[in-house]
């Protein structure tokens, strides 16, 4: 045994598996008070809706592919961000403050997620080890 910790099979070797947890459901919360800010409070971003929907919750499902070791943990994440993407869809429709739900959103949303899960099969795989090894090779010499 290295004389680490090993926090759960679900998780990745990573050297510091829960600040890259934590820093990834940091991101999840983000993307929720984001979807639940009044519109007329949301930063102006060039581009698309769509686009913007789609690249957040591929960032947060390939941030996924980088944490989770085992399909079913994997998987288990991204049935979890296509729910919350169409909870909060759900949620902007019933708040009624210059928000409404979007089917598109949702759409785009779990086709973002979709992708991001993708990046499992492509060697980008393990980027986050290759750079924690890279860091660590750093800091021993």
């Amino acid at each position: 045994m290295s004389g680490r910790p090993r926090f759960g099979r679900s998780l990745k070797p990573l050297r510091w598996p829960w600040a890259w947890a934590a820093l990834w459901c940091l991101a999840i919360a983000v993307v929720v008070a984001l979807s639940l800010m009044p519109a007329a409070e949301l930063p102006d971003a060039p581009g698309n809706d769509k686009l913007h929907h789609f690249l957040a919750y591929f960032a947060l499902a390939a941030s996924a592919v980088q944490l989770f070791a085992r399909w079913p943990a994997l998987l288990g994440a991204g049935l979890g961000l296509v729910l919350l993407g169409i909870g909060l869809e759900y949620a902007q429709g019933a708040m009624g403050v210059a928000r409404m739900a979007d089917r598109w959103d949702a759409l785009a949303n779990t086709l973002g997620v979709i992708a991001g899960l993708g990046t499992r099969l492509t060697p980008l795989h393990d980027l986050l080890l290759r750079i924690e090894a890279r860091l660590a090779l750093r800091a021993s010499g």
